[in-house]
């Protein structure tokens, strides 16, 4: 462990739960950005619902009748 000495001068009782906490706060926000900036993610915990494959026909063409006939 190339970064022992920092343990003389921050006691582990004291600096582990801070970087625990640290690491969690960063997850939940993460999770949150995630959240609030797609469409798909609440979808996707809440299980989704499975697409039903529908076979259509195409759609006729459209056609405008002119004016002048």
């Amino acid at each position: 462990m190339n970064q022992a000495r920092i343990w003389l001068v921050v006691k582990p009782t004291v600096g582990l739960p801070l970087f625990l906490g640290t690491v969690l706060v960063i997850a939940l926000l993460v999770h949150f950005a995630i959240l609030t900036h797609t469409t798909w993610f609440a979808g996707y915990w809440q299980g989704g619902t499975k697409a039903k494959a529908v076979a259509t026909a195409p759609a006729a063409p459209v056609t405008t009748a002119s004016a002048s006939q």
